[in-house]
């Protein structure tokens, strides 16, 4: 499969045409264009009617476009926010809300914060986030556990702490948060099996490890002892078991996707992390092999245009090579950027991909 440029950043005329033939919503923001004959300036995915490619000039900002003696456009209204602009920012003031409330907002209460009706606000939220008000509320409570956990010296004042008004609301939520008990979890995994199998491909010493509910870990080295090491000081309480044959079979098809990625891997995973990071993670999964992607793309496909470099640091917090494939995204150049396992190991997966 031939290798896929990341997504163009509007930078030649050739791709701000075309971005302007196509009314791209993606194009908003990197670029205005004018017309000669109508003397305004629109956005590239202003709805109006098109122009002629010989009438068309295109301008960095509003303010190149205005000192050039053009006006903007009443339709798109280039030199005002967008509407996904003032939509994300209603969305950032309602996780903000969500965040820092001691209880949960209901859903009546984030609307009438935001304006909007029920309906209309879910829909938005959902849009702009990729998950629900509520998912996002019970994603930070999580995160929140997981603090209170590491700090309070009871479980009674960590349920308090992370915003639970009752035991049995925490006790109901925390296994699919946490994976496990929460005096597991602040004695860093007591009572909790861990299975793994640390095999050799041709990056290295690769480590797979699993929980009953799935993977946890893919990790790759150069010292095996390392890796078991890194396994063990994130679970230094678990009961770290060896894998049997049938996880050895597991192993087997993650060490065969990394000789022969075009046969897909298609896993089981228990994934711990921010919603956040989760919704980054997800986007990653859905780039196909062979392909790239730029830290600025992902960030626009989970709604956050202007998070790049919280995309980059999510990457960077991934523990599951490859079933997570952040190693195919790249700068917003092509050229490749960090890779927690070594980028000389990126490179080589992305060629692999691409043959």
């Amino acid at each position: 499969m031939g290798h896929i440029a990341p997504t163009t950043t509007f930078t030649d005329q050739d791709a701000r045409w075309q971005a302007v033939q196509q009314r791209d919503h993606a194009a908003d923001g990197a670029f205005v264009y004018s017309v000669r004959t109508t003397g305004i300036y629109c956005r590239p995915s202003c709805p109006s009617r098109r122009a002629r490619p010989e009438n068309v000039a295109f301008h960095a900002d509003c303010a190149a476009a205005e000192r050039a003696g053009f006006r903007a456009c009443r339709r798109c209204r280039p030199n005002e926010s967008s509407l996904a602009e003032r939509q994300s920012a209603l969305v950032v003031a309602a996780c903000r809300m969500i965040e820092t409330a001691e209880e949960v907002p209901s859903l009546d209460a984030l609307a009438e914060a935001a304006g909007l009706s029920r309906f209309h606000f879910h829909r938005m939220f959902k849009a702009i986030t990729g998950v629900t008000p509520k998912a996002y509320a019970d994603a930070h409570r999580g995160d929140r556990m997981r603090e209170e956990l590491a700090q309070t010296a009871t479980v009674t004042e960590a349920i308090y702490g992370a915003g639970f008004n009752s035991n049995g609301r925490f006790y109901a939520a925390v296994p699919e948060r946490l994976g496990m008990t929460p005096t597991a979890f602040r004695d860093g995994g007591t009572g909790t099996e861990i299975r793994f199998a640390i095999g050799q491909c041709r990056l290295g010493a690769i480590l797979v490890a699993a929980t009953a509910k799935g993977i946890v870990a893919i990790q790759f080295g150069d010292d095996p002892q390392a890796l078991l090491e890194g396994l063990q000081d994130r679970f230094p309480k678990a009961r770290l078991v060896g894998g049997d044959a049938e996880f050895e079979q597991l192993v087997a098809r993650v060490v065969g996707f990394v000789e022969a990625p075009s046969g897909g891997l298609d896993l089981p995973l228990d994934v711990r992390g921010t919603a956040f990071q989760q919704k980054v993670w997800q986007a990653l999964r859905g780039i196909p092999a062979g392909t790239t992607a730029s830290y600025a793309e992902i960030a626009a496909r989970i709604g956050r245009p202007k998070a790049v470099r919280a995309v980059a640091q999510a990457c960077a917090a991934n523990d599951i090579a490859v079933a997570i494939p952040c190693h195919r995204v790249v700068r917003a150049d092509g050229a490749l950027s960090g890779y927690r396992w070594g980028v000389a190991r990126k490179r080589a997966l992305l060629d692999r991909e691409a043959s």
